[in-house]
């Protein structure tokens, strides 16, 4: 593997980071999956460089969510497996590498009597040691927090609690909180699904853009083709008659 070109990047109010370019990032072989006793995909072998959107689309049923399920570590594949090539450009499996994975579920799963603001801040619960949010999160961390939401049109609701605001607003705000967990890596289920064109168009952007500014790397299972060809580096279209015809394809 050839050396690679160092940049300093940070999200907001965070540590400066050494962000390789131009490397192999997420890399599966012969991945195989099955549910229900049905072959999703089959003998997958993917290599995806750093910081690139990648979307992955298909019928419904085709294993999308499954796909991003077993990419995090949280869904045991068949066969075959994935690895994760990290700062230091070693190799690491899904599960030693998961503080280093946001996730976007399709249930978001925020807390509903707590703020966007707390909601998004948790998802520094896995970078800081229990006692340092014993009595709250910093003013850096918060600071980081509200340009997040701010930058996804939510400076407003910071203080509105989950259960209060829109389907819509929630995904933002989920969005927001896996973004502040500082990842390498972020695994996106229809993460544009329930919101309109502007806000879709607001949030992936900003992927966009924190993938060429900070090396992040990210995979969303998409179903609007027009979003996809407009913002996507890679498509990855899974098949549902032919577990083995998967395709990677470069759009940029």
């Amino acid at each position: 593997m050839t050396a690679a070109v160092l940049e300093e990047k940070s999200l907001p109010g965070t540590e400066l980071v050494a962000v390789p370019r131009g490397i192999v990032h997420i890399q599966t072989q012969n991945l195989t999956l099955s549910r229900g006793g049905r072959i999703l995909f089959q003998d997958m072998n993917l290599t995806v460089p750093r910081g690139k959107l990648v979307s992955v689309v298909g019928a419904s049923g085709t294993g999308k969510t499954s796909l991003l399920l077993a990419l995090a570590g949280l869904l045991q594949p068949d066969s075959g497996s994935v690895l994760y090539y990290g700062r230091d450009e070693r190799t690491h499996l899904p599960h030693a590498f998961k503080h280093e994975i946001g996730f976007v579920f399709q249930e978001l799963r925020l807390v509903p009597n707590t703020s966007l603001l707390t909601n998004v801040l948790c998802g520094q619960l896995g970078r800081q040691k229990w006692w340092k949010t014993l009595f709250g999160f910093s003013r850096t961390h918060q600071g980081a927090a509200y340009e997040l939401l701010r930058q996804l049109g939510l400076a407003d609701l910071i203080h509105r609690n989950a259960g209060e605001t829109s389907g819509g607003q929630q995904q933002r705000a989920a969005i927001a909180r896996a973004l502040m967990q500082q990842p390498e890596v972020v695994l996106a289920d229809e993460p544009v699904a329930n919101l309109d064109a502007d806000n879709a168009a607001l949030v992936l952007k900003l992927f966009r853009r924190f993938a060429a500014e900070k090396g992040i790397t990210l995979v969303c299972a998409m179903h609007d083709m027009a979003l996809v060809d407009k913002y996507s580096d890679f498509v990855l279209e899974l098949n549902e008659r032919n577990p083995s015809a998967w395709s990677l394809a470069q759009v940029r």
